[in-house]
């Protein structure tokens, strides 16, 4: 159903669950919730569902609010918190009661038990038959704790036209009479979920497929209050490269893992997930403003999709190469200190923006960048990678040497001028310019891999590059 059906303005929510990090599948519901509600001047809401006391946290909520920041998914007015709702939820439960749609039930735990080992041993699903449901308001009850169920209809069936799934249908012998009110007053997830969707005007409901049968309940608590029905939209689950359900077993699953470990940037993330489950032709490379402008429900696939880190890894590579030096300097700064001891300095700072036009082509996250920029904040003597120690072997020592002459006597100190140098060491030698630059790099870096020699000895400066060559000259020695 589009928006131009609809008599009033569309608004979407995301709804988490404060027990955890923004799981990657949540954070991928977050951003279709946004897309849709932009794409088609909505508002989008956030909802902390908190009503798990024991299990809900602030850290998981600060974690949630910082992860929905990180990637731009900005909502509309303040964050809901369910819990605050508690009362209203509690009404809407007696209101059913008093309209003959709801009733309390007195069962014990005892006959519960008796029900559900019944079905289990005639190999059927379980189903609460209680024998309050159809009791006059008026018999006598017993002094003992009752919940509120939802009366259920028993025949007939519940069809959901489902803007991702099509035409689902359920028989409505199979669904049983919930619970809408606990014995203690408070009220389920089942019924608060439906109250806080309706009370905040959310007109689609985008989530996960594993809610759908969750709403052939909600949709049953909807229609005995006689409210509008929301759309639905429920999309497939992201798996594992193995076609599991994506999980810890995986990987990184929360979105902070992706920032604060896998050094991934927010508009590489969200371009990933917005390529798991929705396409616009073979687009690959898509901007927030073009999602915006593309994003509809007709194109979600049905099928699971398979997360592939690889993909994501390419992704954030082109990403990293279209952002700003200054931008990504700040980044990596932070993660460069942590492997040297200390933080950067503003002077510091400036020569890793400048490091970063050599840094960002061959880079696939913050962290490549941070080891490659390393070297430029080393103090001699360099501690050697393995492959590095290997250049320094040979013949290298006596052409670090010449390279060293040669590069003292240089007048000026630019990329050119050391580029001339450096060749006319591999010329004179009779050795391929490779079998100076390596040993060279691994002098100047104490690895074998790193931004184009010429633009690091530009980087590291005349009396550092010199010192670095002078401490590996004789490598034999050390």
């Amino acid at each position: 159903m589009s928006a131009t059906r609809l008599s009033r303005p569309v608004v979407t929510r995301f709804a988490p669950s404060p027990t955890g990090f923004l799981h990657i599948g949540g954070a991928r519901t977050a951003l279709f919730n946004w897309l849709y509600a932009r794409h088609h001047g909505g508002r989008f809401l956030l909802r902390i569902e908190d009503t798990d006391q024991a299990r809900s946290t602030q850290a998981a909520i600060d974690a949630i609010l910082d992860g929905m920041r990180w990637l731009g998914l900005d909502w509309d007015g303040h964050e809901y918190y369910q819990s605050q709702f508690a009362v209203r939820h509690a009404e809407v439960a007696n209101e059913l009661l008093a309209k003959g749609r709801a009733y309390r039930c007195y069962m014990t735990q005892e006959e519960l038990a008796e029900q559900r080992a019944a079905a289990q041993a005639e190999r059927r699903p379980f189903k609460v038959n209680s024998v309050w449901r159809d009791c006059s308001p008026d018999a006598p009850t017993p002094d003992a704790p009752s919940v509120i169920r939802l009366k259920a209809p028993r025949e007939g069936e519940t069809a959901i036209e489902d803007q991702v799934q099509g035409r689902v249908v359920v028989q409505n012998e199979e669904i049983d009479d919930f619970v809408l009110l606990r014995s203690d007053g408070t009220p389920t997830y089942m019924l608060a979920v439906v109250v806080d969707d309706h009370d905040m005007g959310v007109t689609h409901v985008i989530r996960g497929d594993d809610h759908l049968n969750n709403a052939f309940r909600q949709l049953g608590i909807v229609k005995a209050m006689g409210w509008p029905e929301p759309v639905y939209a429920h999309v497939p689950l992201i798996h594992g490269s193995d076609g599991a359900k994506l999980s810890k077993r995986h990987g990184a699953t929360g979105v902070e893992s992706y920032r604060d470990e896998l050094g991934m940037l927010p508009e590489a993330l969200s371009n990933y997930l917005l390529r798991l489950g929705w396409g616009h032709g073979d687009e690959e490379i898509i901007s927030r403003d073009d999602a915006v402008k593309w994003f509809d429900l007709d194109h979600v696939g049905r099928s699971p999709s398979r997360f592939d880190l690889k993909k994501l890894e390419n992704l954030n590579g082109h990403y990293i190469r279209e952002a700003s030096d200054g931008r990504l300097a700040g980044l990596v700064g932070p993660r460069v200190g942590t492997l040297i001891g200390r933080p950067l300095d503003d002077r510091e700072l400036g020569l890793l923006t400048r490091a970063m036009e050599g840094l960002k082509p061959r880079a696939k996250n913050l962290d490549e960048m941070a080891e490659g920029a390393a070297f430029l904040f080393k103090t001699v003597p360099l501690d050697m990678d393995e492959r590095a120690a290997a250049l320094l072997e040979g013949q290298a020592s006596d052409l670090l040497a010449l390279v060293h002459s040669r590069l003292a006597a240089l007048p000026e100190w630019t990329a050119e001028a050391t580029e001339g140098a450096v060749r006319g060491v591999s010329e004179d030698s009779g050795v391929k310019l490779g079998q100076v630059a390596q040993p060279l790099r691994a002098a100047l870096t104490g690895r074998a891999t790193s931004p184009g020699i010429f633009d690091v000895l530009a980087l590291l400066g005349r009396e550092e590059s010199l010192a670095r060559i002078a401490d590996k000259m004789n490598s034999k020695e050390q």
